[in-house]
């Protein structure tokens, strides 16, 4: 088949693909177009790409899996689920002696995340095995509220970011899935929470067998503790809640409660029993990210949400300093961008910065300074943390971002730990 006969179907498309070597099988491909980040297991072969300022995952299927492929990973995304950017589909490839080569999906590969496997290796604490499944659970109840069947939920399947001390979950195969119009059913949604538990024991009982799981971990009980989870979370996203008629102040704490999970009430239905003396509350509509969707529109900041939420505390405690309670909350946020936030990731040195997202640092320099002070028993500068933090730990840190650095300009120009940061906590 002539190489021209080339086909590549893009709802973004960069004339720059057509300059990869598509005429190459994917393992053959050469070593300066590849990008050597840590890849989990996959029943295809998958290779990572260098691509201008990205990298790109690409991974050798069939056609018609191929497609079926990109369009359900399109409607995710215009759905706002956490799952890779689908770019392309490219069929009709073929080799210089005439040889018809697979198709293959092109997906962008999400920067600061790893596959559990290399989440492993780095020896973290024993509970990281229960932060995964929730974090897993949590990506499951969203897909399910949207109407989506995984059909092969595990931990292979999924990328984690980490998130403020926990991690965020996102899908990064979809081949097994189906979006349905309406709910699923509790069948559907049971068989992919069994789908899970079983995936997940064999994932932990092939790590135990290689040596790279705490000896404290048992693998069944925490493949167990996904169903717990996720019933846990549903529940609370989707029951009906019932209670005396004078004890309306529950509704507010419903709503609260569903914040503090990450999640917005798009529409709650609210009805009272045939006497009257009762009220009856039944989320309809309910949507997650509620404080990185009030982060950014505060900030412009796009954080994980449970990193949101501790830059959130710590806004929500800058407004509270000083005389600015009575100063519009757009304006206050966009001093502490600017005197707070923005002058700790300035001093990041360019080296350290593929360490972790700018979100994730500054949660852990927060954290860093608490425990400095509890230790020193004295409130620590945050400028003494800042340069103790990046020293002491982010230094010694593996790079948890792609081969690729942030776009130059993105966070301004370097001027070392030791530049003034506002650190406005000395002063209340």
């Amino acid at each position: 088949m002539p190489s021209s006969a080339l086909s590549i179907t893009s709802a973004v498309p960069d004339p720059a693909l057509l300059d990869l070597p598509w005429d190459l099988p994917l393992e053959l491909w050469p070593d300066e177009t590849i990008a050597a980040l840590p890849k989990g297991i996959s029943r295809h072969l998958v290779r990572f790409v260098r691509f201008g300022e990205h990298v790109l995952a690409i991974k050798e299927t069939t056609e018609e899996m191929a497609k079926r492929e990109y369009d359900l990973l399109r409607t995710l995304n215009r759905l706002d689920m956490p799952c890779v950017e689908p770019i392309a589909v490219i069929t009709n490839r073929s080799a210089a002696d005439g040889e018809v080569l697979a198709p293959v999906l092109v997906t962008r590969h999400l920067r600061f995340s790893l596959p559990y496997r290399a989440i492993y290796s780095q020896s973290l604490r024993p509970d990281t095995a229960t932060r995964l499944v929730d974090a897993l659970a949590v990506l499951l109840a969203r897909l399910h509220v949207a109407g989506f069947f995984w059909g092969d939920v595990s931990l292979s399947n999924t990328l984690f970011r980490r998130d403020a001390g926990s991690f965020a979950a996102y899908l990064v195969d979809a081949e097994t899935g189906k979006l349905y119009d309406s709910a699923l059913s509790d069948g559907q949604r049971d068989q992919d929470l069994e789908i899970g538990r079983v995936n997940i024991a064999g994932e932990l009982l092939d790590l135990q067998a290689g040596g790279k799981l705490d000896e404290d971990v048992d693998p069944v009980t925490v493949a167990d503790r996904i169903v717990a989870s996720y019933r846990e979370l549903w529940t609370e996203l989707t029951a009906s809640e019932s209670f005396p008629e004078s004890e309306r102040w529950r509704i507010a704490r419903r709503v609260e409660r569903l914040n503090d999970l990450g999640f917005d009430i798009e529409e709650l239905s609210i009805s009272r029993d045939e006497t009257g003396a009762r009220v009856l509350i039944q989320p309809k509509v309910v949507d997650a990210g509620h404080h990185s969707r009030r982060l950014l529109r505060l900030t412009g900041l796009d954080a994980g949400e449970n990193q949101a939420r501790r830059l959130l505390n710590d806004l929500d405690a800058y407004r509270m300093s000083g005389d600015r309670t009575t100063r519009d909350e757009e304006t206050v946020a966009h001093e502490w961008l600017a005197r707070v936030f923005e002058p700790v990731v300035r001093a990041i040195p360019r080296e350290l910065r593929g360490k972790l997202e700018p979100a994730e640092v500054f949660h852990q320099l927060l954290e860093h300074r608490w425990y400095r002070s509890q230790d020193e028993k004295r409130n620590v500068p945050l400028a003494e943390a800042l340069t103790s933090y990046i020293e002491t730990v982010l230094r010694h840190r593996r790079d948890e971002m792609t081969v690729v650095g942030p776009p130059t300009g993105a966070i301004g120009t370097i001027t070392g730990p030791n530049q003034v940061v506002e650190d406005w906590r000395d002063k209340v």
